[in-house]
């Protein structure tokens, strides 16, 4: 069954630079300002190598984040992806260990500030971080978007101040030559043995990457925002952490870099001599407000989505799925921010922070697994619009790296995650257990293998599918508007109207010479029975067409059909007759084989289109082949007129469409002339009593209602 809604979905409301912002700020903090003198105690100088080599063991999970994401946008999106792969109880442990490690590493981030605060004035730690929390916490409850534009300023001021501070700093190591050299050998101090667990603990600075795709529900134009987003904050921070790290080796000795908690700050204070002290110190304590501030506010934003994710599946309160009137999970906020203040009033922080980047860990190499497991389950609705490359070397990979460091940091830290999984266990027994009946897409390995299949995962995608509808570049609209349409009045069957759409068909598989390049065996395409409509969706996937093609046929009397089901990876039945009994509406959807997902999400729209309430009553009363077709266009998209009408159509009698000026990005997309529907060209004359059907972008279309057609 699907996810349950609850309060409703949250808006789109984050762009590009929104998300490129999350990771970036997400991922500066500890793993910079504190970390890096912690981190040379154990590897010496290797310690800017195994920096760059973390950001590198982060790219597989980051391709993986982002082709789940994009098949799966969900608040909370590693919990979700978990859940949905491998069923409820590790989506428990997931859930539960990552919100509360979130909640942990967030009050230690604020906690941070507070401590480079105290460089430059004396002010209570814990006192200030708890205001930052709530301060945070009253602006995430505003809206998502209010968050990302304070992140984004905050992220602007970051890499700014970082960006001068590392140009200074390379600057000065040139200058010293040989004497700087000296800083770095022996390279590895303290051996292998020492760089690779420096590897496992700077590893979690680049953590923060991730939890964009908690926000994943809410970023517009999602298939290129979030992994365009995201490679552009790896390289951004992957940069500046090892450059940074480089100026701290050769600015610092090595005796007082591995003891000093603020290196940052002492090393600013010699890469900045030419500046006066105070300002000095100001541009590195301001450096290190921003990064704790901006890991603290996308800590809130993100942490607070699990408990309203694991909600709607109930393995938490239903409270918390509650959206409060500015659209936020105000309840899940509230409750997260809480946790933090309690964290900090009463737990060492710091200590638990770092436990919980080894449960972190834990997370990447499950959600490595994951997109193995939702490719390898062949689950029908999986469509995600982008595709992580290397596939699946680079998940083997990814899974082997991010498991293997744990073992690397200790037994103090496994033992940590073990106590995670142990408790997450016993809240799954004791709650959730009894509430939730999805097994996840690891059944649909086992169905290949002959054993289980679990088809509440394959509807809940088929549903997701659904919702987002087909995108900018899936050219659904276009492809409406070039549809056939048969219309058939008197008694039929089946193999009659598959005849005739076969007929319809065979203008797409013949090329430019005329030939005809292969053939269609409707026998073969899959039938999909909308909620709510007498109708059936039957697609099929050929070789030798370049682009998806669709036939249209309104039967009046009505087609007896078989073997249909309600979602793509549905039993079908046993082809007998249906009982719900005829269908008004056949739509035929033909595509090329590649992309997949592309023709599952104009699978999914031509099946929404279907399932609107007013398409029966608008579907039987078309008077043509325009109005048919228009039955199937969003409203939003689309704008009919007929030229000669007052305003602006009068002036279009007798001109040809290339000397017409609509706005933006609008098509003309049907003519209907007399009894005929004309697909037009830029030749094409319009003639007074045309009825005209415009398709473009929702603005444009508005655009077009508010003023009519063409200014000339």
């Amino acid at each position: 069954m699907a996810d349950v809604e609850g309060g409703g979905r949250l808006e789109k409301q984050l762009g590009l630079l929104d998300v490129y912002a999350i990771c970036t700020g997400a991922m500066f903090a500890s793993g910079f300002f504190l970390l890096p003198g912690i981190a040379a105690a154990n590897a010496g100088p290797s310690v800017v190598l195994a920096y760059l080599v973390s950001s590198v063991l982060m790219v597989p999970a980051m391709y993986s984040i982002a082709e789940l994401s994009s098949a799966m946008p969900r608040a909370a999106g590693t919990y979700f992806f978990i859940h949905r792969s491998m069923g409820p109880l590790a989506g428990t442990v997931g859930g539960l260990g990552a919100w509360l490690v979130l909640i942990a590493k967030s009050a230690f981030a604020l906690v941070g500030m507070g401590a480079y605060l105290s460089l430059y004035a004396d002010l209570p730690v814990r006192s200030l971080a708890i205001a930052l929390t709530v301060g945070f916490g009253v602006l995430n409850v505003l809206g998502a978007k209010e968050t990302a534009r304070l992140q984004v300023w905050l992220v602007a001021t970051l890499v700014a101040i970082m960006s001068f501070f590392i140009a200074n700093g390379l600057l000065d190591l040139t200058l010293a030559g040989e004497t700087v050299a000296g800083q770095f050998r022996p390279f590895f101090a303290f051996g292998i043995e020492g760089f690779v667990s420096t590897i496992g603990l700077v590893f979690i600075s680049y953590a923060g990457l991730t939890k964009v795709s908690s926000a994943a529900e809410e970023i517009r134009d999602l298939d290129r925002n979030l992994p365009l987003g995201m490679i552009l904050a790896l390289l951004t921070v992957g940069a500046i952490y090892t450059a940074g790290v480089a100026v701290l080796v050769g600015v610092l000795p090595a005796d007082e870099l591995r003891e000093d908690l603020t290196p940052v700050a002492t090393a600013g204070a010699q890469v900045f001599d030419w500046l006066p002290g105070a300002v000095a110190l100001g541009l590195i304590v301001l450096a290190a407000v921003t990064a704790f501030a901006s890991t603290g506010n996308a800590g809130i934003l993100t942490a607070s989505r699990y408990p309203l994710a694991m909600a709607r599946d109930r393995l938490m309160w239903s409270g918390f799925d509650r959206l409060g009137r500015f659209g936020t999970p105000t309840v899940s906020i509230v409750v997260t921010c809480a946790l933090m203040v309690a964290a900090i009033l009463f737990l060492d922080v710091e200590r638990l922070a770092s436990l919980g980047s080894a449960f972190l860990l834990l997370l990447f190499a499950l959600i490595n697994l994951s997109v193995i497991l939702m490719r390898e389950g062949r689950i029908a609705s999986y469509a995600p619009g982008y595709r992580s490359p290397f596939y699946p070397w680079m998940q083997i990979a990814g899974f082997v790296a991010t498991f293997g460091l744990i073992f690397t940091l200790g037994t103090f830290y496994v033992a940590f995650i073990l106590v995670i999984i142990v408790g997450s266990y016993l809240w799954y027994r004791l709650y959730v257990r009894e509430r939730v009946e999805r097994r996840g897409a690891l059944f649909g390995v086992f169905r290949r293998l002959g054993e289980l299949h679990d088809e509440g995962v394959d509807e809940e995608l088929w549903s997701i599918l659904q919702e987002r509808g087909a995108s900018e570049g899936d050219s659904f609209d276009a492809l409406i508007a070039r549809a056939r349409v048969i219309d058939l009045d008197g008694p039929t069957d089946l193999e009659d109207v598959n005849a005739r759409v076969l007929t319809a068909f065979d203008a797409a598989l013949r090329g430019p010479d005329g030939r005809r390049n292969g053939s269609i065996d409707l026998r073969a395409a899959r039938g999909i029975v909308p909620e709510r409509a007498p109708a059936v969706v039957y697609d099929f996937v050929l070789d030798e067409i370049e682009q998806a093609e669709v036939v249209l046929v309104r039967s009046r009397r009505g087609v007896q059909i078989a073997g249909a089901a309600r979602f793509p990876g549905a039993d079908a039945g046993n082809g007998e007759p249906d009982a719900r009994g005829t269908v008004h509406a056949l739509l035929y959807l033909v595509s090329p084989p590649e992309p997949v997902t592309q023709h599952l999400r104009l699978l999914a729209q031509l099946v929404s289109m279907v399932e609107v309430p007013d398409f029966v009553r608008a579907w039987r009363h078309a008077g043509d082949d325009q109005q048919l077709l228009e039955t199937l266009l969003r409203d939003e998209r689309f704008h009919s007129f007929v030229v000669g009408a007052p305003g602006p159509p009068a002036r279009m009698v007798d001109r040809r469409l290339r000397e017409i000026d609509f706005p933006g990005d609008t098509l003309v997309a049907l003519i209907r002339r007399g009894n005929r529907t004309i697909v037009p060209n830029g030749d094409t004359q319009l003639r007074e009593g045309d009825r005209v059907t415009v398709i473009g972008s929702p603005d444009d279309v508005a655009s077009l209602v508010r003023d009519e057609p063409a200014n000339d």
